[in-house]
């Protein structure tokens, strides 16, 4: 369902609500990876559980859960045994993706069959310490001049550089942090230069029943006015995905149950809920607060990772994943410089290493939370590069675009 790297995405130009059109992606990465995409936990995406307490997860289980299955599914697709596995996942994969990691270096060590190939990771923009993140948003904020100076300044002083755990007697930090709030509660936290989304906005259903062919999608300025834009990326585009994945010969060819037909596909389930008898609780615990240890233990491990920051999201911002990086006492093979494509600056990278293991960090200049999706031929090239270890810093002589599918990767979200 992954629209940002799988092989298909929606040919929006020539679409309605009523018959969305499917197109080849120019970027997907499986032109280079044979692609696993996991709806974990059960409830997201078409995933379900065969009773209610089996929804019960939280942050510890849902690795051991993935684990299972690359195991199961190698067991039944026996002649990708021996293909190097990546692991992969965006956001919030930033705290499952190294604790399944962990599961997969642990069942290989106990001699669990089958053997896993693994050999690397790859992560963008990943919540890794749910703290550092959290108070690294005030100073993105500044960075990207949301909050003035003198803003800045006050809080932090008053702060202590504390905003997550604060003082409920410290009333000039509160004040302060309430100044910050007003400056930035309609900025869009996945990307600051795209419109704000009103959750509460009642006129969404309205919008969705417009007829989008009324709309002139072939003249050049296809969206005419600045309300068409926000329209479009607050609704419209996750309106197309939501009504091709609810066809029924979508479900059909996904082999949905058809126990769940009348159950909806949505871009975001906020109904993962379960009933104790008494009244409903979620049915996710997030129960583990910061994953940095377990990369400090891979980097004495054989493996390759990539870690990437779409420079624009104020949700992880871009420093705060370099400090966690620089804390596990890496060596740094190259300094941060310039990566290119098509001769223009993509973003900035880092190399790093211990031993055998090597960390690739880069930044998506404009990216977003999820930079593929808004950077995708950056995203591609930054992929592409990452396979072949051809090197980040250089030129568009660096460019090397294959067509190969020698690995398998799983990719959350």
């Amino acid at each position: 369902m992954n629209l940002c790297i799988g092989p298909i995405t929606i040919n929006y130009i020539n679409s309605s609500l009523e018959n969305p059109m499917l197109e080849l992606s120019t970027h997907s990465l499986t032109k280079v990876a044979n692609i696993l995409f996991f709806d974990e936990p059960a409830g997201s995406g078409f995933s379900y559980a065969k009773s209610p307490e089996a929804y019960i997860t939280n942050d510890t289980l849902t690795p051991i859960h993935m684990h299972q299955f690359i195991r199961k599914w190698l067991v039944d697709h026996s002649k990708f045994v021996n293909n190097p596995l990546y692991l992969g996942g965006d956001s919030y994969g930033g705290i499952s993706v190294p604790m399944t990691i962990q599961e997969i270096y642990k069942g290989n060590e106990d001699g669990e069959e089958p053997h896993i190939n693994f050999k690397g990771y790859i992560l963008g923009n990943p919540l890794t310490d749910k703290h550092d993140s959290y108070n690294a948003k005030i100073e993105q904020a500044h960075r990207m001049s949301l909050i003035s100076d003198k803003i800045y300044e006050s809080v932090k002083k008053s702060c202590h550089r504390e905003y997550q755990y604060v003082d409920p007697n410290n009333y000039r930090c509160i004040h302060d942090l309430q100044v910050v709030y007003e400056c930035i509660k309609r900025i869009k936290v996945d990307n600051v230069l795209e419109p704000f989304c009103d959750p509460l906005n009642t006129s969404k259903s309205e919008l969705l029943r417009i007829d989008l062919r009324s709309i002139d999608k072939t003249s050049i300025d296809i969206w005419s006015s600045d309300e068409d834009l926000t329209r479009w990326i607050c609704y419209y585009k996750s309106a197309y995905i939501e009504a091709w994945a609810n066809r029924r010969d979508v479900k059909e060819a996904l082999h949905v149950s058809e126990v769940f037909n009348e159950i909806k596909w949505v871009s975001c389930n906020q109904s993962l809920t379960y009933n104790d008898g008494l009244l409903a609780k979620p049915s996710y615990k997030f129960n583990v607060m910061s994953t940095v240890a377990y990369h400090q233990e891979f980097s004495h491990k054989n493996c390759r990772a990539l870690v990437y920051s779409g420079d624009h999201d104020l949700r992880v911002p871009y420093f705060s994943t370099l400090k966690w990086i620089e804390s596990i006492d890496l060596l740094v093979m190259e300094y941060w410089r310039p990566w290119y494509v098509d001769e223009q600056v993509a973003g900035y990278t880092m190399k790093f290493s211990n031993h055998n293991y090597k960390l690739t960090f880069a930044t998506v200049k404009g990216g977003s939370h999820t930079s593929p999706e808004n950077r995708p031929e950056e995203c591609f090239n930054m992929f592409i590069r990452w396979f072949d270890d051809v090197g980040f810093g250089g030129s568009d002589d660096d460019d090397v675009v294959t067509d190969r599918s020698k690995h398998i990767c799983d990719k959350e979200g």
